[in-house]
This record gives C-alpha cells, structure tokens and sequence, in this order.
C-alpha cells in the first residue's frame, strides 16, 4: 500500500469523512491474504475505540450503533463523556448499559478511568485508589475486562525513582482489590516523563501483579531512529491493551504503525487495538465514513 499522508487522507475521505469511500477502499477492507511462506505471524488482534475524542460527544446508542456499523469489535469507555457510563450509575442503569452491550454484539473492554498515583500528597493518591476501585466495581458489574489508569507526570522536586516505586505501590492496592473481581489494571503509557518506556517498566516491576499491565499508547516518544521496537521490548511481558491514534502520517506525525502492529503479532497480542484518534468526530453519517475508512486503513497496515 503507497504511504498516506495528510492530503491523500483528505481526498480519500471527502476532508469531512462525508463521501463515500469507493470500490478502492472498500477492496482495503477485505480480508488479507495469508502468505505461509514469509513466516508473517497471524493478526489475532480486532479493532476497537476508546471514546477519547472520537466519541466523546455520542451517547451509548449512537456508539454502539457506530460500532455495529463499522465493524468495531469493542469499547473502552472513558470517563467524563456523553455515554455516562460512571461508578454514579444506579443498580438499574447498570443492568441496562450491560443489556445495551450484550444486545449490540460489541464488547464492553473496560473503564477508562484518569485515576493517577503519582501526587506527592498521600491523601490525593488516596483519594485516586479509591476512586479505581469503584471503577473496577463498575466495569465487573457491566462485564469488562478492567479498568485503564494513568499516571500524569513526575513531580517537581521529587526523586524520579521514589514517584515511580509510589506508583508502582498504589498499583498493588488497586489490582488486588482488581483481582477479587476477576479484573485487570491497565498502566497507560501517559505524561511527561512517566510516559517513557523504561519508567513504565520501573512501576510494573514494583508492583509485580500479574493481572496488572500496561496499556501501549502510541506515543510519539516511543520512536527511536524511526522504530518502536525498543521501548516495545522493554514492555512487551506487561502488554495488555492498546491505543491507536491517526494511522495516516504526516508532517507533523510520523508513527510506524506497521512495525508496531508487526510486535503485537509476534507476542501473540489477542486483544484489542483501540482508536483513540485525537479529534472529536464529525456527526454522522461522515462519522461512521470516517471510522469506515479508518478500519480499512488499520486492516492493511496489520495485516501479515
């Protein structure tokens, strides 16, 4: 497939996502040709979406809906936005959110959550595992896998080492609490400095659950001489979900999803890659033609 950049990006998918895509692209689609003798590993992997930003504005029915319709396997819902999926929910709307997900055929993944333990105040990270644990009490009431958590950056003033094992304690507490619900944690690759690959892989091992992991997020950071492939291998054993982001390069972005989709295959990744495009999506219908688009392009740059 020819390199896209941005203006291919644009005139393929109408600049708004509001044209039909054409016989071309509905050909990416289509399911790809194994070659047993290049020794590709099998795409066990499906696509998914994170409702950051692409969502965020749409309630569950129209999410749901979107999905169904474009071939979307499952959702991370993140806090914060219209589907209003919260630890607030009464007993009630948890039995219909759980309905609404089991009806559609779309995999309810997991609560995205912004509950971070890096504050050098106690009572903030405190505050932060509380609040995870009434996410996991949610996301195993609705039927998810886990719930994603973040940490947001590294402290002024404090000993990067002594932010991290920080960290990595609070993690315990969490997945613990995770791990009587049948659940997981996922760490996000996120913030300034804590973001790093190697600072990640510091708080996983303080922590040293198995039901806690990571969750890769595609960070411009991760790219070393045009490859991810080092920060990959030092997070690879913690993998557990995926973020994708604009799969088109351009001037101001260029992310090897190829190699990257490569990495996931050969650790036997069987979970999700989940679009976390950062813009908020048109209304429909140019946002199902985007997300149309979308699943083409992410179906030709993983496939073996």
């Amino acid at each position: 497939m020819p390199t896209v950049n941005r203006r291919s990006f644009l005139q393929t998918s109408g600049a708004a996502c509001g044209v039909a895509l054409g016989s071309s692209l509905r050909a990416l689609a289509e399911p790809p040709e194994r070659n047993a003798a290049s020794g590709a590993k099998e795409r066990k992997f499906k696509l998914g979406t994170v409702t950051y930003n692409i969502a965020k504005d749409w309630d569950l029915p129209t999410l749901l809906d979107a999905c169904k319709k474009t071939g979307l396997a499952a959702c991370e819902l993140r806090t914060t936005h219209k589907h209003g999926v919260e630890p607030t929910l009464s007993p009630d709307q948890r039995t219909d959110v759980k309905k609404r997900f089991a009806d559609s055929g779309i995999v309810f993944w997991g609560c995205g959550s912004v509950c971070e333990f890096h504050a050098p105040e106690a009572a903030k990270v405190r505050e932060n595992i509380e609040t995870c644990k009434k996410f996991v009490a949610l996301s195993a009431e609705l039927g998810g896998r886990g719930v994603k958590v973040r940490p947001n950056g590294l402290p002024k003033g404090v000993p990067v080492e002594k932010t991290l094992e920080q960290i990595g304690r609070s993690l315990i507490e969490c997945g613990k609490f995770a791990a009587q619900h049948g659940l997981e944690i996922w760490v996000e690759v996120h913030g300034p400095g804590t973001s790093e690959p190697k600072h990640i892989k510091t708080i996983m091992e303080h922590c040293g659950l198995a039901n806690v992991g990571v969750t890769w997020n595609s960070n411009g950071t991760d790219i070393i001489k045009g490859s991810v492939a080092e920060g990959f291998a030092l997070l690879k054993p913690w993998i557990k979900s995926c973020h994708i982001n604009d799969l088109y390069n351009d001037e101001r972005r260029v992310y090897p999803y190829r190699e990257l989709f490569r990495l996931l295959r050969e650790i036997g990744y069987d979970r999700y890659t989940l679009c976390e495009v950062g813009r908020t999506m048109p209304d429909l219908p140019s946002g199902i033609e985007f997300l149309k688009y979308y699943h083409a392009l992410w179906n030709e740059l993983s496939k073996p």
